[in-house]
């Protein structure tokens, strides 16, 4: 059994090379520094949860994840955080209604990304390619979509 303090150096160690590694903002797949920051929670006993809210403020994030429990099946709280749960519940609605084909595994990758795209450039005004990177214009548009409808 590990002790306690020899658990949080462990989390603090991962989060900080996943950080260093693999922390920037437009990256829109799943790094191997997340992927190891998952495995190694898991080892550790402890639940670490990547937070991707691809340029969302807190208030949007929220928005979205109300209209993800009411209609995709989000189960969480509207925090504003978009975590694993949020992103499977967005891949659950990507998949039925914008050729989402992969896992819903609450991983932003590339075909989620794509099929976001989709989305976007259908009903919010985005003009970028469909290529599974989430920069900025892919960002922007994922904000109107985000924010409440009048």
């Amino acid at each position: 059994m590990r002790s306690s303090s020899m658990t949080r150096s462990l989390a603090v160690l991962t989060v900080a090379a996943a950080i260093a590694v693999g922390g920037t903002a437009g990256t829109a797949s799943a790094t191997p520094a997340s992927v190891a920051r998952e495995a190694a929670g898991a080892q550790a006993g402890v639940r670490l949860t990547t937070v991707e809210n691809l340029g969302l403020n807190a208030s949007e994030a929220a928005y979205l994840q109300d209209w993800l429990a009411l209609y995709w099946g989000y189960p969480g709280a509207a925090d504003g955080q978009l975590d694993t749960e949020s992103w499977k519940a967005l891949q659950r609605f990507l998949q039925a209604k914008w050729g989402y084909l992969g896992a819903i595994d609450g991983i932003v990758g590339t075909g989620t990304v794509k099929a976001l795209q989709r989305r976007l450039t259908a009903e919010e005004s985005y003009h970028g390619p469909i290529d599974g990177v989430a920069g900025p214009d892919t960002r922007a548009a994922f904000k109107r979509f985000a924010s409440p409808k009048d």
